[in-house]
């Protein structure tokens, strides 16, 4: 039941954002348009493990195939991936709306905005997929049973009677980069921000710079926190099974929950546009 009001409260959320910025003339600005990507992105994360999970839970069917699995690791690899780029993106945005006002209706341009998205998604797309092939071409001849409540990349190497060697190193050559650079980015951006919030002499206007990128900051410590702990902190004698399924039921499951919740509970503009999105319906 609580699985099941998460995934509900998530998709009705995520879905409630991508409608009133689609409807609101107000929120038709770049930010909004990245979180609606955002939005897109955590609705198909958690339709990706959720249901599934459900039908274990409720009728104890616990298996899947091999197909089954390798499409849930590979949209689950792609949005993970997505969610990273949108996410830096959106800083990038931020940056430049606080620090660089006067030339940021040039730069982000319409066509700028929807290039930026089409190469995030074709990014993702071409890493997980080069992942994918690679382990495809693993043999699997032993035990048949994955400790964990979705198809994630360790569990599923461990079922490999091949050596997975290639493989790690393919995902480190392009994860660690990938997730670094991003985080590099992001890093940059809001020390910028900062640094330009601190120096501005109206204190009105520092509340209200500080007010537009407050929410994305919260998204960026939630996401890159739990991912950090799952994959780059190594702890004594290996991390625990059941820490990792918890940090992993964090950015599947809970994070898409609370993005909607973070970005909406103190903005004015969407609580301007969801009144009168209620007194059209």
């Amino acid at each position: 039941m609580l699985f099941l009001i998460i995934y509900c409260a998530t998709l009705c959320g995520n879905f409630l954002i991508v409608i009133l910025v689609s409807c609101s003339k107000n929120l038709h600005s770049p930010m909004y348009f990245f979180l609606t990507q955002l939005s897109i992105s955590d609705i198909l994360l958690i339709s990706n493990i959720v249901p599934n999970l459900l039908v274990v839970i409720l009728y104890h069917t616990n298996t899947i195939s091999f197909t089954g699995c390798l499409f849930q690791f590979y949209l689950f690899g792609l949005l993970e991936i997505l969610e990273c780029l949108l996410l830096t993106v959106m800083s990038y945005d931020r940056y430049l709306a606080i620090c660089n006002p006067l030339h940021y209706n040039v730069i982000m341009s319409g066509w700028f905005c929807v290039k930026l998205i089409i190469m995030s998604w074709l990014l993702s797309f071409v890493v997980v997929i080069i992942q994918l092939s690679q382990i495809c071409q693993l043999h699997f001849c032993g035990p048949n049973i994955i400790d964990h409540f979705f198809c994630d990349f360790d569990p599923l190497l461990k079922l490999s009677c091949s050596s997975v060697f290639t493989v790690r190193l393919i995902a480190s050559i392009f994860g660690v980069p990938l997730f670094l650079g991003t985080f590099l980015v992001i890093a940059i951006s809001y020390s910028y921000i900062v640094y330009t919030i601190v120096r501005m002499n109206s204190v009105t206007g520092r509340r209200k710079a500080f007010s537009t990128c407050s929410s994305h900051f919260a998204v960026v410590s939630l996401f890159y926190g739990t991912f950090n702990a799952m994959y780059f902190v190594p702890t004594k004698g290996g991390q625990s099974l059941i820490m990792s399924k918890v940090l992993s039921l964090i950015y599947t499951v809970v994070t898409p929950l609370l993005n909607p919740i973070i970005y909406t509970l103190r903005n004015k503009d969407f609580k301007k546009a969801f009144r009168k999105f209620k007194c059209i319906v």
